[in-house]
């Protein structure tokens, strides 16, 4: 009998940086003395999960394992995969070595905030509703614009949500989900909710996350990342 259900987190640590205008990749940069990376996988070695699958560049994998992972003692970490050209790629490549968990929480690496919270509250609510994801209300107005730059209708921003990381799943969902997919060539996916909510029919649950979660994208982002380390504390 399975006395306890497996869970795996996937962090995303393969993506180029381009915004960022620096020769070294966002999610090595130093944050206060450590490599972006390592909050995160810091946060995921402390938290309920069983397992972490690390996804990097090809070319960064070795550096992962010695550098990041050995160095820093992430006993978690099963493995290092490289990653594809897109995210959902990387996604579907750490899909391929996770066997045996029940559930995996994907997260962007370069988002050093997430919270042991964030991942509690995750994990309860992914064991009743089979997917959710952390987001953030929407603080400003919000327009569709037309494509020549025309706006058409302020959308009503007390349903709108900014989407942040980690995502958590069934694993059995998320995989069915990512097989249709990449069947299909889709290549207009911009995250892991909107591939079980087109191909499975499946809703999302959405927890309250946190403004300080943020994506370091560019430049201005590490400074704010430097504040919310020496200011961390938010209410919920």
């Amino acid at each position: 009998m399975k006395n306890k259900q497996k869970i795996t987190a996937i962090v995303l640590a393969a993506g180029r940086g381009s915004r960022m205008r620096s020769s070294v990749q966002k999610q090595y940069m130093q944050l206060n003395g450590y490599p972006v990376i390592y909050y995160a996988l810091q946060c995921f070695q402390d938290s309920e999960v069983d397992e972490i699958v690390l996804v990097t560049g090809q070319n960064e994998i070795t550096y992962c394992e010695q550098e990041i992972v050995k160095v820093y003692g992430f006993t978690k970490v099963k493995c290092v995969v490289a990653g594809g050209a897109e995210r959902y790629e990387s996604v579907y490549n750490a899909l391929s070595v996770v066997e045996d968990a029940d559930y995996v929480m994907i997260h962007d690496g370069a988002r050093p905030f997430v919270t042991a919270d964030m991942i509690h509250e995750s994990i309860i609510h992914v064991k009743e509703h089979g997917a959710c994801t952390v987001a953030v209300p929407v603080k400003d107005t919000v327009k569709e614009v037309s494509e020549n730059g025309f706006g058409i209708k302020t959308l009503n921003r007390s349903r709108l949500w900014n989407i942040q990381t980690p995502q958590t799943f069934d694993r059995e969902l998320i995989k069915k989900a990512y097989l249709q997919m990449m069947g299909n060539g889709d290549t207009d996916i911009t995250d892991d909710t909107m591939i079980v909510e087109r191909y499975m029919g499946h809703s999302v649950k959405i927890i309250h996350g946190s403004y300080q979660n943020i994506k370091i994208t560019t430049p201005e982002d590490m400074t704010m990342a430097e504040f919310i380390l020496r200011n961390p504390a938010e209410p919920s």
